[in-house]
């Protein structure tokens, strides 16, 4: 199938941009890296009147660094942050998930934010950003806010991003010293989305499990610390309390297992990277 007809706009500007989007209404969307957003028009799944493009507006291009927090701007493509050269070091649970988003091709054209502003429930990058405890700015024609990640996402596919507002930056705290990382994925074959997909922060609050896959969003929990003994009821625990369901991919009893073996598996290993 072909796409819906609808008018195109790439702005010189973000001011331009913003006000295409808060004229044009709900009829209108930003488009970046399109990998999400492109195969919706061709099956006619989205149908928007205007496309507004942002990819040439060099102010949503940058990844900075300001006392605890790396920001990336909505222009930022996935393979730019996976090749940044601090990734390592200052967002280690990034650098141990990019290799499980999709492929190379996708990552190269693929932003950042457009798979934070997609809402995928299965999707890595939101899954992190929750689990990192993250924070979204969004930016409308006549204001600014910022949202918590966990905040952001409210449903399948569904987030509080409202009429006439983008994606500006999305934030990540930096890596604490003496906290450890870790981060699990079974999908069908590897670039899939995953079935289900743990990540895990270890650090002297405790523990912070993510999971990816089971419920309509990614969820997050934290823990206090634990010895090996309490690990499987307390991922039990989390399993139960989630919406697993029944789909082509998987039923929701696999699903519970799959928390249960890759629940326990992420907790270690991040415990086990800050020792």
């Amino acid at each position: 199938m072909k796409p819906a007809s609808f008018d195109f706009l790439c702005p010189d500007t973000l001011e331009e941009a913003l006000a295409a989007l808060s004229q044009g209404g709900p009829e209108a969307r930003v488009i970046a890296g399109g990998q999400s957003l492109v195969p919706m028009l061709n099956m006619r799944l989205a149908r928007p009147a205007l496309l507004v493009d942002i990819m040439r507006l060099e102010a949503l291009r940058r990844i900075e660094t300001s006392g605890d927090e790396i920001s990336v701007g909505a222009g930022v493509r996935q393979a730019e942050l996976e090749t940044w050269t601090s990734l390592g070091r200052d967002l280690p649970l990034l650098a141990a998930v990019f290799p499980w988003i999709g492929h190379v091709q996708t990552r190269s054209r693929g932003t950042v934010c457009g798979s934070i502003a997609h809402a995928d429930p299965s999707a890595e990058l939101p899954l992190s950003l929750v689990t990192l405890g993250g924070w979204v700015s969004l930016r409308g024609h006549k204001q600014k806010r910022r949202v918590k990640a966990d905040d952001f996402f409210i449903g399948m596919m569904a987030t509080d991003l409202a009429e006439g507002e983008m994606i500006e930056a999305v934030h990540f705290p930096r890596a604490r010293p003496g906290s450890g990382y870790a981060f699990r994925e079974v999908g069908r074959r590897h670039g899939d989305f995953a079935i289900v997909a743990c990540a895990a922060v270890a650090d002297e609050r405790g523990l912070r499990l993510g999971i990816a896959g089971v419920d309509d969003r990614p969820r997050v929990f934290s823990l206090p610390p634990l010895d090996d003994s309490q690990f499987d009821d307390a991922i039990n625990d989390i399993a139960w309390s989630l919406n697993a369901r029944d789909d082509f991919h998987a039923s929701a009893r696999y699903r519970r297992d799959l928390v249960r073996s890759l629940g326990r598996e992420t907790l270690k290993e991040a415990s086990r990277c800050r020792a």
